[in-house]
């Protein structure tokens, strides 16, 4: 059974077909996805007394952030790692909650804690996951396969791409 050509000229499979007139003649290329938003933050601060210390919007709940004063902030507030590292400890809690209760396991509460560590060019997160309830050693060996396919640790290990402009609102 032979294969017919493609409103482009193309048969698939045949690899590339050259027009006489116009050159190559190729598929057209698949359209990614449109990106969504899915959640904003703003944060707003001054280099008044408190030189680091910043206030966060993150949707419609107020935040702080600030450095520590061993590198020259007011410790009001979160270091930026720290959030980060909050953003990873909340969705694996959150997401290793929704899991169980969809399976209807008993899980009776989840303690997630994270460290940051770098090498001065490179970083890694360690995850320790306490898991309280009656679950067997499956349930509990599940659960923390689970904690590699969250949201956020899925974004952070592929990485996310980030464009910069400037906002002269």
């Amino acid at each position: 059974m032979s294969q017919q050509p493609t409103s482009t000229g193309v048969t698939p499979g045949a690899g590339p077909v050259t027009d006489p007139v116009t050159g190559p003649v190729t598929e057209p290329a698949t359209a990614e996805p449109e990106f969504r938003r899915v959640t904003t933050a703003v944060v707003t601060g001054s280099a008044a007394d408190e030189p680091f210390h910043v206030d966060v919007k993150a949707g419609a709940h107020p935040l702080t952030s600030d450095e520590p004063v061993r590198r020259g902030g007011s410790d009001r507030g979160p270091e930026p790692f720290a959030l980060l590292l909050a953003s990873l400890d909340s969705c694996t809690a959150i997401t290793l909650r929704m899991y169980a209760e969809r399976e209807k396991w008993p899980l009776a509460a989840v303690r997630v804690r994270l460290g940051y560590e770098t090498n001065g060019s490179r970083g890694r997160i360690s995850r320790k996951v306490a898991l309280t309830g009656a679950l067997d050693d499956a349930r509990r060996a599940r659960l923390l396969d689970v904690c590699e396919r969250t949201p956020v640790t899925l974004a952070l290990r592929a990485g996310v791409a980030m464009d910069t402009t400037e906002d002269r609102a």
